[in-house]
C-alpha cells in the first residue's frame, strides 16, 4: 500500500505537493501518518546536492523511498512489503509529469504546497500501481528499470537522531568501499612480495649450493 507521497525542493526542503491516504489513523501503519509526514519534512531539510539520488529509509513496518531529479525530491511512504522496483518506477512517473508541468516555476515559488493540484495526478498514478492487475503489467513494462538492489538502504530514525546528512552516509559508504579495495590491493601486493622473496631465496640457495659443490668437491 502507498500511504503518503510528498514532493519537495532540495535547495531548502520546501514542500511543493503532497498526497495522503484518506484514513490517516489506520492502525496497520503502527503510528499515524502525521508523524511520518513530520519525519519526511525533517528528511527534506537534510538533503542537498551531494545526497544519493535514490535511497530507501526503513521506518518500522513502513519504508520511505525517495528519488532526486533536477533539484526536486520525490518521496513515497509505503508498506515494507511493497515491491521496491514498483516504488521507484512510481516515483519516476511522478518526476516525468511534475517536471513537464512545473520545472520553470520550482525555483521561484515561496509558498508551501504551491502545486497541491498535482495531487490529482498522484492519486491516479498511485491507483494504477496499487491495483493488482495493473501492477502485473507494470512489472513487465518496467523490467529494464535500474537495479534497485544497489540503492542505499538505511534507517530513518538513525539519520534523523544523529543529525547526519545522507550525503555523509553515502561518502562513508564510498570510503569504506575504497578502503576495502585498497586492502585487497595491498594484500595482493604483499602476497606477490612474499612469493618473489621465496623464489629469490630458493635461487640464492641453489647458486650457493652449486658454488659450494664446484669449489669444495671438484
Amino acid at each position: 500500500m502507498v500511504a503518503m507521497t510528498m514532493i519537495a525542493r532540495v535547495a531548502d526542503g520546501l514542500p511543493l505537493a503532497a498526497s495522503m491516504q484518506e484514513n490517516q489513523q489506520n492502525e496497520q501503519f503502527g503510528r499515524n501518518l502525521t508523524e511520518y509526514q513530520t519525519k519526511a519534512k525533517q528528511l527534506f531539510r537534510k538533503l542537498n546536492e551531494q545526497s544519493p539520488s535514490r535511497c530507501t529509509l526503513e521506518a518500522g513496518p513502513m519504508v520511505f523511498h525517495y528519488l532526486i531529479e533536477k533539484g526536486v525530491c520525490y518521496l513515497v511512504l509505503c508498506e515494507a512489503a511493497f515491491p521496491k522496483k514498483l516504488a521507484f518506477s512510481y516515483l519516476d512517473d511522478l518526476h516525468t509529469e511534475f517536471h513537464e508541468l512545473y520545472h520553470k516555476k520550482v525555483a521561484t515559488v515561496s509558498r508551501p504546497y504551491s502545486f497541491i493540484e498535482f495531487d490529482t495526478f498522484i492519486q491516479k498514478t498511485k491507483k494504477s500501481y496499487v491495483d493488482s492487475r495493473a501492477r502485473r503489467n507494470l512489472t513487465s513494462i518496467n523490467s529494464e528499470l535500474q537495479d534497485v538492489q544497489r540503492i542505499m538502504v538505511t534507517n530513518i530514525e538513525e539519520v534523523l537522531q544523529r543529525g547526519e546528512a545522507l550525503s555523509a552516509l553515502d561518502t562513508k559508504a564510498s570510503n569504506l568501499s575504497s578502503l576495502s579495495k585498497k586492502y585487497r590491493q595491498d594484500a595482493k601486493y604483499l602476497n606477490m612480495r612474499s612469493t618473489y622473496a621465496k623464489v629469490a631465496a630458493v635461487a640464492v640457495f641453489s647458486i650457493m649450493f652449486i658454488l659450494y659443490v664446484r669449489f669444495w668437491w671438484l
